[in-house]
Parts: C-alpha cells; sequence; structure tokens
C-alpha cells in the first residue's frame, strides 16, 4: 500500500475508533442495539475511514497544489476586478465538493439539497474574493471581521427563528477538508508574492472570512423558505439479517453517490485543466500527481458519503432518540460531553493545528496545552449542544457572546493568532462533527418532541466557535511568556518569525511536486 496513503487511513482511523468504543459502550450498558444494526454501523464506520484515508490524500495531492497555484498566478494580476471574479468561482466550485455540506444538505428538512448548497456556495464565493481583497490590500483582519460580524448580528433579528442554527452550522460544514487545504494554500499562494513581514500572518484569515458568507447567505434564503411546512424524514438503519443483505444494502444505495461526486468533481478537474493550459505552471510528472489526486479524492468522497448515510449517521439518530425516549434523557449532556471531548482530540487537521502553533512560538504555548484547551473547550460547546435539545434555548443566547468575546479578544492578541484561531474554527468542525453529532441531536430532538429545525441544528455552531477563543487565550499565554525576563525575544522572531509555507501544510514542496522518488516508490 502507498505508505502515505497508510498513514491518512490510520489518522482516519484515529478519528473514527473513539466516537465506534462510545456507541459500543452505548450499546452493551444503555440502548441495546441488534446485531444487524451493529454491523451496518461498524461496516459504514470502516467505509469512513478508508473514504477519509482517500480523500484526505486525494485532496492534499490535488487541491493544496492548485489552491497554491491559483493563489500565486492570481497575485500577479493587476485588475482586481479578475482577482475577485476568479476567486469568487473557486469559492463556488470547491463548496459545491465539500462533503460535509453534502451531509449537511441531507439532514435539513425545509431546503431542497442543492438549493441550499448552491446558497452556502456563493456565499463562499463571495466572501473568499473579499479574503483575497483584503489580502492583495493589506486590510487588518481583526477590523474586517468586527465589521460583518456586526452586520451579521443585525441581520438576525430579521430572519426566521427556524432558520438562525441551520445559517451557523452552514458557516462551520463548509470549511471541511476539501475547502481547507484549496483555500489555505490559496492564501500562502497570494501572501508569497508580497515577501513582506507581515505576508506570512496575512496568509491566514481566506477560511475565517469564508465562514461568513454561508451564515449571511442561508439567513436570507431563510426569508424564503418555510420550514414548520416540510417534515422532517427521519434516517432509520435498514433491517439486515445476513451479510448478503448488509453487502447488498449498501451495494444498492452507491450509485446516486457515485454519480453525485462525479458531478462535484468535474468543474474542479475542468479548472485544473484550464489553468494549466493558460499559465503551463505544472511539470508532466505534476500533473500526473494531480490527476491521481482527483481519482482519490473521487474515491474517497463516494466511500465516504455512502458509509456516512446509509451506516454510520442513522445508528447516531437511533441512539439519540432512544435515549431521550428512555428516561435518559439528562444523560445527552455528559453523553455529547464525552463525545465531543474525543472528536476534537482525535481530528486530524486539529494535531497539525497544535504543532503549528507550537512551532511558531517555539514551544511557548505547547500542542498539548493547546490540545487539551480545544478538546475541553469542545466538550463544553456539545454539551451546550445536548442542552438546547432538551430545553429550547436560543442558539443565538451562546453565540453572540461567544463572537462578542472572540472579537474583543481580537483586539489584544498578536495578528498572527486573529488568523489562526478563526481559521481553526473550520477545522475544529470536521466530518465526524457534521456525520455523527447531528444526526445524534436530530434523533433526541424527536424523542423529546423538540423543534428540528431550531433545537436539533446548531452543534456544528458551538463546535466551530470554542477555538475562535480558545486559540486567541494562547495568544495571550503566548505574549505573557515573551514578556518574561528569562526569554530571549531574539531567539522567538529570528528562528521562525512566522508561519512558514511548510508549517501550514506540514510537508515539504518536494512531497507535492518532485516525483523523482515516485518512480521509484509506491505512488507509481
Amino acid at each position: 500500500m502507498n505508505q502515505k496513503l497508510k498513514e491518512k487511513i490510520m489518522e482516519s482511523l484515529s478519528a473514527v475508533l473513539p466516537i465506534t468504543g462510545i456507541v459500543l459502550f452505548i450499546s452493551i450498558f444503555l440502548v441495546p442495539l441488534e446485531l444487524g444494526t451493529m454491523f451496518m454501523f461498524l461496516t459504514g464506520a470502516i467505509m469512513l475511514v478508508a473514504g477519509m484515508g482517500f480523500f484526505q490524500l486525494g485532496a492534499e495531492m490535488s487541491m493544496t497544489p492548485l489552491g497554491e497555484g491559483i493563489g500565486v498566478q492570481i497575485s500577479k494580476t493587476r485588475m482586481i476586478v479578475l482577482i475577485a471574479a476568479i476567486g469568487f468561482a473557486m469559492g463556488v466550485i470547491i463548496t459545491v465538493s465539500e462533503p460535509d455540506l453534502q451531509v449537511l444538505a441531507q439532514q435539513v428538512p425545509s431546503i431542497p439539497n442543492m438549493t441550499l448548497i448552491l446558497t452556502v456556495a456563493v456565499g463562499v464565493g463571495i466572501f473568499l474574493a473579499i479574503a483575497i481583497v483584503r489580502i492583495l490590500f493589506q486590510i487588518d483582519l481583526s477590523t474586517i471581521l468586527i465589521v460583518f460580524y456586526i452586520a451579521l448580528t443585525g441581520m438576525a433579528f430579521f430572519v426566521p427563528k427556524e432558520f438562525m442554527a441551520v445559517a451557523f452550522d452552514s458557516g462551520g460544514v463548509t470549511t471541511g477538508p476539501m475547502t481547507v487545504p484549496f483555500i489555505m494554500a490559496m492564501g500562502v499562494g497570494l501572501a508569497s508574492v508580497r515577501g513582506d513581514k507581515n505576508a506570512s500572518s496575512d496568509s491566514f484569515g481566506l477560511v475565517a472570512l469564508s465562514s461568513i458568507g454561508p451564515v449571511l447567505a442561508v439567513m436570507i434564503l431563510g426569508c424564503f423558505f418555510h420550514p414548520t411546512q416540510a417534515a422532517y424524514t427521519t434516517s432509520t438503519v435498514a433491517d439486515v439479517v445476513t451479510t448478503r443483505d448488509l453487502l447488498w444494502e449498501f451495494l444498492i444505495s452507491m450509485p446516486p453517490y457515485v454519480k453525485e461526486v462525479m458531478v462535484s468533481l468535474l468543474p474542479v478537474a475542468a479548472v485544473f485543466v484550464l489553468f494549466q493550459l493558460f499559465s503551463h505552471r505544472y511539470q508532466h510528472r505534476q500533473v500526473k500527481r494531480i490527476l491521481i489526486g482527483f481519482a482519490y479524492t473521487y474515491i474517497g468522497l463516494v466511500l465516504f458519503l455512502c458509509g456516512v448515510n446509509v451506516g454510520f449517521a442513522p445508528v447516531g439518530s437511533f441512539l439519540g432518540n432512544e435515549i431521550g425516549a428512555a428516561g435518559l434523557r439528562w444523560l445527552l449532556v455528559p453523553i455529547g460531553m464525552l463525545i465531543g471531548y474525543y472528536i476534537v482530540k482525535a481530528e486530524p487537521a486539529i494535531q497539525v493545528l497544535n504543532h503549528q502553533v507550537e512551532g511558531v512560538t517555539n514551544g511557548a504555548v505547547s500542542a498539548r496545552a493547546m490540545n487539551r484547551c480545544l478538546s475541553v473547550g469542545v466538550s463544553v460547546s456539545v454539551g451546550l449542544a445536548m442542552l438546547r435539545v432538551l430545553t429550547g434555548l436560543p442558539i443565538y443566547w451562546i453565540v453572540i457572546p461567544g463572537y462578542l468575546i472572540a472579537l474583543i479578544l481580537s483586539r489584544f492578541v498578536p495578528k498572527m493568532f486573529v488568523g489562526i484561531a478563526f481559521d481553526s474554527g473550520g477545522v475544529a468542525s470536521g466530518p465526524m462533527t457534521t456525520t455523527f453529532l447531528i444526526p445524534l441531536s436530530i434523533g433526541a430532538c424527536e424523542a423529546v418532541d423538540g423543534n428540528i429545525m431550531t433545537d436539533a441544528f446548531g452543534v456544528v455552531a458551538l463546535v466551530a466557535l470554542t477555538p475562535l477563543i480558545a486559540v486567541q487565550i494562547m495568544g495571550i499565554q503566548y505574549q505573557m511568556v515573551r514578556k518574561q525576563p528569562d526569554q530571549s525575544t531574539a531567539d522567538m522572531h529570528t528562528e521562525r518569525p512566522v508561519f512558514a509555507e511548510d508549517d501550514i501544510f506540514d510537508f515539504e514542496d518536494d512531497d507535492i511536486f518532485d516525483f523523482e522518488e515516485d518512480d521509484e516508490g509506491d505512488d507509481q
């Protein structure tokens, strides 16, 4: 097996295994599951692991170099309108391919899937264009975030309450495994041409601004749809008796995802072909590798979506429903907190982020401290989400004060931590949050006769909120350590003043573009 593919699958296994263990524990001591249901869940988990492994490697091989190349190329263009148009188009195309968004769209009862996906994609496109222009004109990230979050808060007063939670959730799911590598790579490409002292820190923030667009777009969409007129279709686990039934259930469910993923990836592949024809940026071996990356991405997405929708998510919904209906509903809060703690701890992208912060601060803020802070924070967030399910607490009572705290902190922490913090919100609300916590919330909400649109949705938004505060607290700690007399400020700045490109992606350029070793290695 390709060594890098093996590494990605092992990372995916570490992300899925804790949740699988918790479900097994619950099925033994709280909510007994039929063997057929349990095997459906385990098969879905296996497909999820394999799909995430293929997908992450494919995105690394294709999305990252394509995003960086486009960023470098458009930064050389003098026409601001053309740059913004390209940013908009790329934001729309990449977002349509985002698996987390497709999973969320499947679970929102009041909006047709494609309508929600296109609305969110347009929101990402508009704000990605704004984010690109911000980098080119060197506009302060904290200032622009404050302006747009004030606008978002004002807009919230005119939106039906049924769409508030979905709107904030859409901002979290759009910055997933497909979008983040591409957008962060584009930021690196844009900033690399500038060469000034703030270039590297300004490369962060694209994900942060791209997360605002979907929230505003879905709020506007909410004015034209009426969720009270739509019924939610409960996802049920297929009734299987034999292994043949289990295999057949997944096989007959796979063709729609084969077609759906093909439609999603074709525009991205077309962008690559056109970009290569006009720029001739990549050599033959590089083109070969990127095409292999697209193939890996395709296989991964098909396995991911089929495993999630057929075997994994329905069990989450079932457990939430059973716990909520069995007189054990108070256990939803501690169970949710336990799941939240391990979900963020196992997300591979979070581990990369933690080591980035440790590297840029020369150990002043350790990866272990970051990990612990984020795990506790997200645990609290999921506990609050379960509390909302049980009590009907409006989401804006939590989200608006949370963002207010994050924006106030942004005026007092080092500039680089602002971009990292607001980008990290999308990283924390990864595939595991979308595929398990949302169905769990929906199932529990149905059991307690709550409103799915107002009470069940919002868990992704709360998970995405925590890192904004947690990482900036780490930034304050970093500042305090720097001011201590025994710290050498010169050492902390001359060795690694800001994020380098290899910090962001955790691999060298040669890993992407040097194919001399590939001809003899596993990638053949």
